[in-house]
C-alpha cells in the first residue's frame, strides 16, 4: 500500500469517526454509514453476476437472453444496481410509497457507480407519473433518482420531455401479460431528440413493458439510441 493511499483511508476514517450517526434504515444500529450500515449494505443483492446486457435478467455468461434475441426491447442496454429482492425492495417501497425521499439519492448513488463512463448518453429521462397520480404522491420517484445521477454524469436533465397521457392501472397490480397492453401509447414526448442518446430512468424493471412503451415514445421523436437504468432488475424466482 502506498503512502498516499494509506493517507486517504485515514482521512476516510477521521471524517467517518466525525460524521453524525443514524439508524441504519435496514437493522435499526446506529451507523455512520448513511441511510444503512456497511454490514446491511454488504447483505444487499447487489446484481453482480453475469446477466443479459439488453434487459440485466442473469445469462449463463453475460449474453443476450433468449427472450431478447426473440423479442428485443426498443432499449439497446439496461444499467441496474440490485436485484429486487429483500431487503432491497422494502427500502425501493419505502421510498415510492412510504415518503422516505432520502433514498433516492442513495439509490442514486449505487446506480451511479454502476455507469460506464466511456460512453455516456446525451441527456436523462425519468420515467413520469400522470398528472393524478403525481398529486396522489406528491413527487416523482424517478425523477428523484434521476436528477442526482445527471448532476454525477454532467448530463442534460429533460424532466418534463415526456409525458404519461394515460392514468394507466398499476403494473404490479396486473398479470404479467396484460401488462403490455397496459401500457400501450401510455406516453407522449414533446421535444425532438433527433440523434440523441437517450437514457430512461426507473426505480424497478420487471417485464419492461413501461419501459418500452416510453423508449416508443422517444423513439417517435428521433432517439438514435436508448438505454435504461433502473435501480433494481426483478429475478426469476428460484425454487
Amino acid at each position: 500500500m502506498s503512502i498516499l493511499h494509506s493517507a486517504l483511508l485515514n482521512i476516510r476514517s477521521e471524517i467517518k469517526h466525525i460524521l453524525p450517526t443514524q439508524p441504519c434504515a435496514l437493522c435499526g444500529q446506529m451507523s455512520r454509514d448513511g441511510l444503512w450500515c456497511a454490514a446491511c449494505d454488504d447483505a444487499l443483492p447487489y446484481l453482480d453476476m453475469p446477466h443479459c446486457p439488453a434487459c440485466a435478467l442473469p445469462t449463463p455468461s453475460g449474453e443476450l437472453c433468449g427472450h431478447c434475441l426473440k423479442h428485443p426491447p426498443l432499449f439497446t442496454r439496461t444499467v441496474a444496481a440490485f436485484g429486487y429482492a429483500f431487503p432491497l425492495d422494502k427500502l425501493v417501497q419505502a421510498m415510492k410509497y412510504g415518503e422516505q425521499l432520502a433514498l433516492a439519492h442513495a439509490f442514486a448513488d449505487r446506480l451511479a457507480r454502476r455507469i460506464p463512463r466511456d460512453s455516456l448518453p446525451d441527456c436523462v429521462i425519468p420515467m413520469p407519473l400522470h398528472p393524478a397520480k403525481l398529486r396522489e404522491r406528491g413527487y416523482n420517484q424517478s425523477l428523484l433518482l434521476a436528477a442526482p445521477i445527471a448532476r454525477t454524469l454532467d448530463l442534460e436533465l429533460l424532466p418534463h420531455a415526456c409525458m404519461r397521457v394515460r392514468d394507466t392501472a398499476p403494473q404490479s397490480s396486473l398479470p404479467w401479460k396484460a401488462r403490455k397492453k397496459n401500457m400501450r401509447n401510455a406516453f407522449g414526448c414533446e421535444v425532438d431528440l433527433s440523434g440523441k442518446r437517450v437514457v430512461l430512468v426507473d426505480d424497478v424493471l420487471t417485464t419492461g413493458a413501461s419501459l418500452n412503451a416510453l423508449a416508443e415514445a422517444v423513439r417517435l421523436r428521433g432517439a438514435a439510441e436508448i438505454e435504461a437504468w433502473v435501480v433494481a432488475r426483478t429475478l426469476p424466482h428460484r425454487h
